[in-house]
């Protein structure tokens, strides 16, 4: 195992990992509220389920509705969204200073996210990432979705690198489980979204880290195999 240098490779979870989109999908709820008369939803109850996908934002702003009411809601939910992607989302503090540390470093970088992959596209532009992220895939780009870790084997073959030399970051359970069932050592993003059940700790990730600035430095991440695919 090798240690005290960063991985061969990175892939990283995009919403509440790499992005703080949860303001991009207020507005989106709130959107939708208020073409309904409904009152709006705060960011402070909107922000735990981000990272459980729209049909969990869905049921934070529609609680009075029924599972298959909110079902029938997501295709407005994802157009409303894809019209205002990117205008309130930010970066997290220290992703950027992070990303260019892994660079200078010679790692290869990549997204998966259970995120269509149309939309998580439309990210990569506004950051300036069309030709750093090394590959991206979505939620619907493959048969699977974390937390199955084909998602995670796939982005691995794609960059030409052993599931076991790279790390996964996530800031959700599925995110943990995929990089364990994929045999790729893992790091639990503290900043992220959860819910106030969720434990990170029984996620028993390979590393819990508070803030991107923690990846700054080698030393932070995990170890990995050497990075032969």
């Amino acid at each position: 195992m090798t240690a005290a240098a960063f991985p061969a490779a990175v892939l990283f979870d995009l919403d509440g990992t790499l992005l703080d989109s949860a303001p991009d999908f207020v507005a989106t709820a709130n959107r939708m509220l208020q073409a309904r008369g409904m009152a709006e939803v705060s960011l402070e109850q909107l922000r735990p389920a981000v990272s459980k996908g729209a049909r969990a934002m869905l049921a934070v702003a529609f609680p009075q509705m029924g599972d298959a009411e909110r079902h029938a809601l997501v295709p407005e939910f994802l157009e409303i969204y894809e019209a205002l992607i990117g205008q309130y989302a930010q970066l997290f503090d220290g992703i950027e200073t992070m990303l260019q540390a892994l660079e200078q470093a010679g790692t290869t970088w990549g997204i998966v996210t259970n995120k269509p992959e149309y939309l998580a596209r439309l990210i990569l532009p506004q950051q300036g990432w069309q030709q750093r992220c090394a590959v991206l895939i979505g939620g619907d780009t493959l048969a699977e979705r974390k937390p199955h870790p084909l998602p995670l084997e796939v982005a691995a073959q794609r960059i030409n690198t052993a599931a076991s030399a790279c790390v996964y970051v996530g800031d959700d359970e599925r995110d943990i489980i995929a990089a364990r069932a994929a045999g790729m050592p893992s790091v639990a993003a503290l900043w992220g979204y959860r819910l106030d059940a969720d434990d990170p700790q029984a996620w028993q990730a390979d590393s819990l880290c508070g803030q991107p600035s923690e990846l700054w430095q080698p030393a932070a991440w995990p170890a990995t195999q050497p990075a032969s695919a």
